[in-house]
């Protein structure tokens, strides 16, 4: 097998934690970048939980392809696996992506899908509810406002916008000026 591609949408542009031999901007159609998915390890708990990020149905994302030296596709599979599949919510899947600095140039690339069907999927929220969910979330990765903040910095750096998103980090950076701690 040839070397492996793999699509970042969220917290795996800013930290991908396997080696890569190229990092690429992309695009992928037919799936978008939305805070769907009820976090209960890694930005919350099952009592409080947070919400982090999954490719859902319709539109495009932008966002990051990977290329991973063949000699590397099984540990990195395994490291993705090990890290998005701890609760099943994301469904692996190879898409074709379209690499935007090469327009020419469309790859297969291993990305994470929400599952709809899955008791983490939270549906469409409205952005207040997804604010009030982020503010008090808390889990073995840290604080989910960190996760929602380090998210929107990396896609204003690739000139990304998402406006829920947008709305959503000024609303926590709001929170900071104010002295408002989380679940204020």
């Amino acid at each position: 097998m040839g070397d492996l591609w793999v699509f970042g949408y969220g917290s795996l542009m800013w930290r991908p934690g396997f080696a890569f031999e190229e990092r690429a901007p992309a695009l992928l159609r037919g799936l978008h970048r939305a805070l769907c998915i009820y976090s209960h390890i890694h930005r919350g708990t099952p009592e409080k939980p947070g919400l982090v990020l999954g490719l859902d149905r319709g539109g495009a994302c932008r966002g990051v392809a990977f290329r991973v030296a063949a000699a590397r596709r099984a540990e990195t599979i395994a490291y993705l696996r090990g890290r998005e599949q701890v609760t099943m919510v994301y469904r692996e899947s190879v898409r074709k992506v379209r690499l935007l600095d090469r327009p020419e140039t469309a790859i297969d690339a291993i990305t994470y899908v929400v599952d709809r069907r899955h008791g983490q999927y939270s549906g469409l929220l409205t952005r207040e509810e997804q604010l009030a969910l982020v503010r008090r979330g808390e889990g073995q990765s840290g604080a989910n406002r960190d996760y929602v903040l380090n998210t929107m910095a990396h896609l204003e750096e690739m000139g990304i916008h998402d406006a829920r998103l947008a709305w959503i980090a000024a609303e926590l950076i709001l929170d900071e000026e104010r002295g408002l701690g989380p679940g204020d």
